[in-house]
């Protein structure tokens, strides 16, 4: 990354050997980073530099992650920075899949996951083509939902020839998390789904603010159950159907719907 594009990261954390690790990987990436180590110290921060990025701890003392969020607002209850949740207790997904941050990250994280997430925020907030870190940035990444083992593999090692970064989950709430964690680029699933069906799935993604354009494909093997595809304004929601459970047809419609 050179240095007239370099952008500027602020690191939230209070943990002194998180901030030293997240910090130093980032500042090898290409990125400045600033770091403070409370939600106080945070807005003291903010007084002196604008981030391109705040990578926001929610479990700290005093005003916490949440305190700082409230206190960046602006007057639309949006805020005023692209913020991604890094928190360790990740049934607060949920919670945040409600709130208009830019991500959600949970502790531990593999670090090109974390990298890639980093720069998915960066580039859709700045509107500009960040220089790629790994060539892997370059992948389309998939959800997958499937619980039968061989057709789950069929599908995985299908989608990974072309290309893509696939992250297979067998039940259904399974889905509805890492979708709300990762925000895949195409959600693929089967109609039937331990837990919770994939109609079922797709109806909250649907609505949920942050996960609402993500396009979702269901297949089921008959086809005799598949709700009808409809969507919604910002391209998310089921987008298409398939019956059938082959990878080349269900990849003709994922590449249609991805261009």
């Amino acid at each position: 990354m050179s240095e007239e594009i370099k952008r500027q990261i602020l690191l939230i954390d209070d943990d002194p050997s998180l901030r030293t690790t997240l910090g130093d990987f980032l500042r090898f990436e290409g990125y400045k980073v600033a770091t403070a180590e409370s939600g106080e110290k945070g807005l003291e921060v903010l007084d002196a530099t604008t981030p391109d990025l705040i990578i926001l701890d929610m479990s700290m003392p005093g005003i916490g992650g949440i305190g700082f969020l409230k206190a960046i607002l602006d007057e639309n209850g949006k805020p005023s920075h692209p913020v991604v949740v890094l928190t360790a207790r990740a049934n607060m997904a949920e919670f945040f899949a409600n709130v208009e941050v830019d991500g959600f990250i949970a502790k531990p994280c593999d670090p090109q996951d974390f990298l890639m997430e980093v720069g998915r925020i960066i580039f859709l907030r700045s509107g500009e083509q960040k220089e790629s870190h790994s060539d892997s940035e370059k992948h389309l990444k998939l959800l997958l939902g499937e619980d039968d083992s061989a057709i789950g593999k069929r599908l995985s090692d299908w989608f990974l020839a072309q290309g893509f970064i696939v992250d297979r989950v067998e039940k259904g709430p399974e889905v509805l998390e890492r979708a709300i964690m990762s925000r895949p680029d195409v959600i693929v699933m089967n109609l039937i789904l331990e837990g919770m069906n994939g109609g079922a799935v797709a109806d909250m993604l649907n609505v949920m603010p942050n996960t609402q354009s993500i396009p979702i494909i269901l297949h089921d093997g008959t086809g005799s159950l598949l709700p009808p595809a409809a969507g919604n304004k910002s391209g998310g929601g089921i987008i298409a159907t398939v019956a059938s459970n082959e990878p080349d047809a269900i990849h003709k419609v994922v590449a249609k719907i991805l261009g």
